[in-house]
C-alpha cells in the first residue's frame, strides 16, 4: 500500500517539490494511491455484481417455483375475459410458467389465439410475473444449505466483511480517482518528474505541470489526513476474500443481520429493474403520510462514526428522529432501536457535536454502554454510581455520549434556559452540557406525569433541542397514556389527539397514524423482516447488587461451581438478573409474545416462577418428567392465546421438543456445554416458526460468567460449526463439552483469588 498514510502533510499550502526525485517520489506515491483507488472501484463492482448473480438466480427459482403453482386460468382474470384461456390449456399450458417460458412465435401458433392474442397473453403474464417477484423472499437458511443459497452466502461475505467501512472507501477512492481524472492530472504533473523534460518544456508548459503537482501533493495530504490509504487497503483485502461453504454459514449464523443489510440495496435495484418500487417500504417507512415519508428520506444520515451496516428500515428509523427531531420510535421488540438511536448520535456528532445523553433503567445501563462502544467510535460516559457527579462535571467539560438511568438523572443541575434557535438554523453545539440529542429508553417508564422521574424528564426534554423517546409499548389501549408521552415533544398535537378513542398504537387507526405521525414511528417484524424467521441474540449484562454480591462471595468461598453459577438468583427480592428478566418478560407481554426460560438449574427456575408468579407460568419441563408429559406440557404452551411463560430445564429442552410457538428465549446462566445453548433455541427456530427468535442471555460482570463467556468465545467459531454439523456432535453433544472438572476447577480457584476468599476445606 502506499506510503501516503505516513508522510507528513505540509501544511500552509506552501509550494510544490520542484521537478526532479521529489516530485518523482510524490507522483509515484500519487500512482500507487491512485492505482489502488481503482483496483478497489473494480473489486467492490466484481463484489456487487457477484451478489446480483447469486440473488438473481436464486430469485429466478423461487418465482420459477411460484409460477409453477399458479394455473393459466389467472391470466384470464388479469385480462379481464379478453383471453380465453382454454385455446392455451388445449395446447398445454397448464401454469404461469409454461406460458412464462414460451416464445412470442410459439404463442401465436397456439390455435385461435392469433398474434393480438399472444401480445395480450404475453403482456398479463408478465404483470403477473412482476407480481410474484415482488412478493418473492430470499431466505438463507444454514440448516438446509442449498447450492444456490450457498452461493449467494459466499457471495455476501466479503461485502459484510468489509462492513460500512465498504461505502466510505468506495466514496473516498470515487472522489480520488475524479480528482486525479480531471484534466488528465496525472499527466500534467508527469513533466515534473523529469528535470531535463522541464529544462526542454515552454514557461506555460512548467506552470502548468508545477500547478498539477501541487494539486497531487495536496490530494495527497488530504488523502493521508482521512486515513483513505489505510482505509483503501483494508477494505480491498475484505473484498477478496473467497470463504469456502462452511466458513460463509459460520459468519452467516453469527450476524445474519448484516448479510441481509448487505443483500438488501443489491436486492431492491435488482427488483425494481426499472419500474417502480415494490410495495415493501411503506411498511419500512410505518406508512407515513407521502409528504412526510418524503422529507424523511431526504434527511442526510453520516455513517461515519457507525461500526455497523444498518438495515434500511433503520435508517429511515435514525432519519425519522433527524428530521422530526422531537419524537417516539416505537418498533416492536427485536427491530433494533437502539442502533437506530446510536445512528442518530453518530450523525450529529459527525455534525460537530459534542454533547449527548441517553436516560434508560438500570437494568440496561451497561447493554448501552456496549451498544455505543461495539456499534460505534464514540465514547460512552457513564453517570452511575457514587462519583456520578464528578463524571457528570467532566462530560459537562468534555462531552461524549453519557448513560445513566432514570434514578441518577433527578439529581443532576438541569441545563439554564435559552433562546430555542430556529430549527433552519442547525443544533446547538452542546451550549453548558446541553445534549444535542436526549434518547429515553423505555419511555413508557415516564407516561405518569405525576411521577419524579417523569418530571425530570419532561425537565431536560424541555432543555433539549432533540428528543427520542424509544418505547415498544407506548400505551396498553389507553390513549391518554400516549398523550402524555407526546406532550414533552410535541404539545401542538394534543388537540388533535383529544377526539381519538381508545386505539391500539401496535396496530394503529388510519386516523390515529395521521394525527401521530409527526411525532411516531413505528414498524412490526413481519413489515420490514421479510427474510423472517431469523434469530437476534442479545447478551444482556447486569451489575449484581449488593445482596447478590453477598450471595456470590459465600458460593465462591464455599468452592462449590454449581453453587457459584446461579448464586445471582440466590436472593430473589434484590437479584438485578431476575430484575432484568421480569422486564424482558413484560416487553413481550405487553406484545402478546410467548416466552421460554432455560436454566441448567431447578432451583433456578423455582426462583424465577416465584418472581412471575405462577399463574404466568407453565412447567417447569425437566428430565423428569416423562415423554408425554413433556408433549402435553408442550401443546398446553402452544394452545395458550396470547402471552404465557414456560420454564424448562435446558438439558430437557436440548432433546426432542418442538417449542416454535415461543418467539423469546431467556437463557439464566451462560451454559459450559456450547451444545446446550444451539439445541434449546434450536427447539424454539425451527421449521414452522413465523416470527423471529430473540434469545435473551442474562450475564452478570464481575462473576464466573465473564469467565465462562470468555472460555466460549475463545473456541473457533469454524470449530464449533463443525463440531455442530457433524453426526459427532449431534450424537454426542458431550464431544465438544468444555465443562470438564479441571476446567471448573480452575475457575473456582481463579475467583478465590480475585475476591480473596480461601476456600472451605
Amino acid at each position: 500500500m502506499s506510503a501516503a498514510g505516513n508522510r507528513q502533510p505540509v501544511r500552509g499550502g506552501g509550494a510544490a517539490p520542484a521537478a526532479g526525485r521529489a516530485a518523482r517520489e510524490l507522483l509515484g506515491e500519487a500512482r500507487q494511491l491512485y492505482g489502488a483507488a481503482r483496483t478497489l472501484m473494480d473489486d467492490h463492482r466484481g463484489a456487487v455484481d457477484a451478489v446480483r448473480a447469486a440473488h438473481g438466480a436464486l430469485n429466478d427459482e423461487l418465482v420459477g417455483e411460484e409460477l409453477a403453482r399458479i394455473p393459466v386460468r389467472r391470466i384470464q382474470e388479469a385480462t379481464e375475459g379478453r383471453v380465453q384461456v382454454a385455446r392455451l390449456e388445449a395446447a398445454g399450458y397448464a401454469t404461469l410458467l409454461d406460458v412464462h417460458g414460451a416464445s412470442p412465435h410459439r404463442l401465436e401458433r397456439v390455435p385461435g389465439l392469433g398474434r393480438q392474442g399472444a401480445r395480450r397473453v404475453r403482456a398479463a403474464t408478465d404483470r403477473l410475473v412482476d407480481a410474484v417477484r415482488d412478493l418473492a423472499v430470499v431466505r438463507l437458511d444454514p440448516d438446509d444449505p442449498q447450492p444456490r443459497t450457498t452461493a449467494l452466502a459466499r457471495a455476501l461475505y466479503p461485502l459484510v466483511k468489509a462492513g460500512p467501512d465498504a461505502r466510505r472507501a468506495m466514496a473516498a477512492a470515487e472522489a480520488l480517482v475524479g480528482d486525479m481524472d480531471a484534466d488528465a492530472l496525472l499527466s500534467r504533473a508527469g513533466a515534473a518528474g523529469s528535470r531535463m523534460r522541464m529544462l526542454f518544456t515552454r514557461r506555460e508548459g512548467r506552470r502548468a505541470a508545477l500547478e498539477a503537482l501541487a494539486r497531487v501533493r495536496d490530494l495527497l495530504e488530504d488523502a493521508a489526513r482521512d486515513g483513505v490509504p489505510l482505509l483503501v487497503g483494508q477494505v480491498s483485502v475484505d473484498l477478496l476474500r473467497v470463504p469456502d461453504e462452511v466458513e460463509a454459514w459460520v459468519d452467516f449464523e453469527a450476524r445474519s443481520g448484516d448479510y441481509y443489510a448487505a443483500l438488501a440495496p443489491v436486492a431492491e435495484a435488482e427488483l425494481r429493474g426499472g419500474r417502480a418500487a415494490p410495495h415493501r417500504p411503506a411498511a419500512a417507512e410505518g406508512f407515513l403520510p407521502p409528504e412526510l415519508a418524503e422529507r424523511v428520506r431526504a434527511q442526510e444520515l453520516d455513517d461515519i462514526h457507525l461500526r455497523v451496516s444498518l438495515r434500511g428500515y433503520q435508517a429511515f428509523g435514525a432519519r425519522f428522529a433527524l428530521a422530526q427531531r422531537r419524537v417516539i420510535l416505537g418498533d416492536e421488540m427485536g427491530l433494533g432501536k437502539t442502533v437506530q438511536a446510536v445512528a442518530a448520535i453518530a450523525h450529529l456528532a459527525a455534525q460537530g457535536e459534542t454533547h449527548f445523553l441517553v436516560v434508560c433503567p438500570a437494568s440496561v445501563l451497561i447493554n448501552w454502554m456496549r451498544e455505543i462502544q461495539t456499534r460505534s467510535t464514540l465514547r460512552p460516559v457513564r453517570l452511575h454510581g457514587p462519583e456520578r457527579g464528578e463524571v457528570f462535571t467532566s462530560w459537562r467539560e468534555h462531552g461524549g455520549v453519557a448513560v445513566t438511568t432514570y434514578e441518577a438523572l433527578r439529581g443532576f443541575p438541569v441545563p439554564e434556559k435559552s433562546e430555542k434557535p430556529d430549527k433552519s438554523e442547525g443544533p446547538e453545539r452542546g451550549e453548558q452540557g446541553r445534549p444535542a440529542l436526549l434518547v429515553v429508553d423505555e419511555a413508557h417508564y415516564v407516561k405518569n406525569p405525576q411521577s419524579r422521574r417523569s418530571q425530570a424528564v419532561a425537565a431536560w426534554s424541555r432543555r433539549c433541542e432533540r428528543v427520542l423517546f424509544l418505547t415498544g409499548t407506548p400505551m396498553e389501549n389507553r390513549v391518554t397514556e400516549f398523550r402524555n408521552l407526546v406532550r414533552p415533544l410535541q404539545p401542538e398535537l394534543l388537540p388533535q389527539l383529544a377526539g381519538v378513542d381508545v386505539v391500539a398504537v401496535v396496530d394503529g387507526s388510519q386516523a390515529f397514524r395521521t394525527a401521530v405521525a409527526p411525532a411516531y414511528l413505528r414498524r412490526n417484524q413481519e413489515d420490514v423482516l421479510t427474510e423472517l424467521p431469523g434469530v437476534v441474540r442479545v447478551d444482556e449484562w447486569e451489575e449484581l447488587s449488593r445482596s447478590d454480591r453477598t450471595a456470590y462471595g459465600t458460593a465462591v468461598a464455599s468452592g462449590r461451581f454449581p453453587a457459584i453459577r446461579r448464586a445471582a438468583y440466590a436472593r430473589r427480592r434484590d437479584s438485578a438478573k431476575l430484575a432484568r428478566l421480569r422486564e424482558i418478560v413484560a416487553d413481550a407481554a405487553d406484545n402478546g409474545l410467548k416466552v421460554v426460560v432455560f436454566s441448567y438449574f431447578r432451583e433456578v427456575l423455582t426462583a424465577v416462577r416465584n418472581s412471575l408468579g405462577p399463574s404466568r407460568t407453565l412447567g417447569p419441563l425437566s428430565g423428569s418428567l416423562s415423554v408425554e408429559e413433556r408433549q402435553e406440557l408442550v401443546d398446553a404452551f402452544a394452545a395458550r392465546q396470547g402471552h404465557v411463560v414456560l420454564l424448562a430445564q435446558i438439558q430437557a429442552g436440548g432433546v426432542g421438543l418442538n417449542l416454535q410457538a415461543a418467539s423469546v428465549v431467556i437463557l439464566c446462566e451462560p451454559q459450559t456445554k456450547p451444545t446446550l445453548e444451539y439445541q434449546a433455541v434450536a427447539r424454539v427456530h425451527r421449521m414452522g416458526q413465523v416470527r423471529s427468535v430473540r434469545v435473551h442471555r442474562l450475564l452478570a460482570t464481575d462473576s464466573v460468567d465473564e469467565r465462562l463467556v470468555t472460555v466460549l468465545e475463545g473456541k473457533s467459531r469454524l470449530f464449533d460449526a463443525y463440531a455442530r454439523r457433524s453426526d459427532v456432535a449431534e450424537a454426542l453433544p458431550e464431544a465438544v463439552d468444555v465443562s470438564d472438572g479441571a476446567l471448573a476447577r480452575r475457575i473456582v480457584e481463579e475467583e478465590q483469588a480475585r475476591l480473596g476468599v480461601e476456600g472451605r476445606a
